[in-house]
């Protein structure tokens, strides 16, 4: 199964495509989606989804797995974030790639086995988990592969029948 993972933002999209087979994992690919800060916002979400809409094409993956939106101070990120995150489930169903959510503690869960883990933990074991030489930078895109993880571990779960995937 190729699964590309994604860490939304509006600044910086995080994506990593992973193939899991026979529960061994392959790194084909990652990286970072930027936009400049004084671009307009609009303009920001177009470049969101011509070079996402490049990604996918190009890795034609099987699945797509993001972070589900977790903000409790700022509304105003929370709803910038949330368009991007629009932009890029509109991108996936373009490509008629199905996509599933999941929180941070199924994401640390998963790829540390500790709900509570910390974000260091985290990258150590992703790098670890994909025989990577070093923790990819920036820290969206090792955030990304740790989605695509989660979801490799929870594909065949009931977590992905039951409520992960909308």
């Amino acid at each position: 199964m190729k699964i590309i993972g994604i860490d939304p933002g509006y600044a910086i999209v995080g994506w990593g495509v992973v193939d899991y087979q026979r529960s061994r994992f392959t790194t084909l690919d990652y990286g970072a989606i930027t936009t400049k800060a004084g671009m307009p916002f609009e303009q920001r979400l177009l470049t969101i989804h011509q070079e996402l809409d490049s990604i996918l094409t190009i890795h034609k993956p099987d699945a797509m797995s993001m972070e589900k939106l977790f903000f409790t101070t700022n509304q105003k990120t929370a709803i910038d974030v949330a368009q991007a995150r629009g932009v890029i489930l509109l991108c996936a169903t373009q490509h008629q790639i199905p996509c599933y959510h999941y929180t941070p503690l199924q994401v640390k869960q998963s790829v540390v086995g500790y709900g509570k883990a910390v974000k260091t933990q985290v990258m150590e074991m992703t790098k670890r988990l994909l025989h990577l030489q070093a923790v990819p930078k920036p820290d969206d895109t090792a955030d990304a592969l740790a989605i695509a993880i989660c979801h490799a571990h929870s594909a065949g779960s009931r977590l992905a029948q039951y409520g992960a995937r909308y």
